[in-house]
């Protein structure tokens, strides 16, 4: 199956207290709910799961917002402390509630530990973790598992199979779901003597993020 980009109505740039933000809307006839997904510390939007499901949701009846931190928009290379990163989600929240619809605050690496941390004050409906990085590669001793488990919202977590900031087998027993994408790496890519190809592997996480979001509706 080949993939394309979804087409996004929007471009809407959003100030918040740690600069401007900026979020990419694609909507969805009679959308029932928003996804709001922001990226990592290591790359912007165009990440290949951010736009998988920017390009399959819409049509499942879930507007997709994608989110780039001030950071990024500023054109810095590194991205702040975390706290700065939880500032300028908080920032754009306002702008993600707008439509009137209920957010499911969702991320990638760093964009998930984000949308772990605030789920709570901000009143997420859901949270969609990709590629939850569970620890820094090789130390497993540091283990970021509370920010997770901390979260009383209904949450996904969807984590490659060769994940080096944490394999689905090393996360914690609790409420949430995790669904594996195999072979998969922190970005999901897939190696190309993989069983699966990429464009598979991006239709096993959305397939299987569209099906989770289809139960909090």
């Amino acid at each position: 199956m080949s993939r394309t980009t979804g087409t996004a109505q929007k471009t809407e740039s959003v100030g918040t207290d740690a600069g401007e933000a900026r979020i990419t809307w694609f909507p969805a006839k009679g959308a029932v709910l928003v996804l709001a997904v922001s990226h990592g510390a290591g790359g912007g939007i165009e990440a290949r799961d951010l736009q998988a499901l920017a390009a399959a949701l819409p049509d499942d009846r879930v507007t997709v917002a994608l989110v780039e931190q001030p950071w990024r928009v500023a054109g810095k290379k590194l991205a702040p402390a975390p706290r700065t990163l939880d500032t300028g989600w908080r920032g754009l929240w306002p702008a993600l509630t707008a439509p009137g619809l209920p957010v499911v605050a969702g991320g990638r690496s760093a964009g998930a530990r984000v949308a772990c941390r605030t789920a709570a004050e901000l009143g997420a409906h859901a949270v969609l973790a990709l590629s939850f990085p569970l620890h820094p590669p090789g130390k497993p001793e540091k283990s970021r598992a509370q920010e997770l488990l901390g979260v009383d919202v209904p949450t996904l977590v969807v984590q490659g199979g060769r994940d080096p900031f944490g394999r689905p087998g090393e996360f914690p027993r609790g409420e949430h779901g995790i669904v594996e994408v195999p072979y998969a790496d922190h970005g999901f890519a897939v190696p190309k003597k993989a069983p699966l190809t990429q464009d598979q592997a991006m239709d096993l996480l959305t397939g299987a993020v569209a099906g989770w979001l289809g139960g909090q509706a």
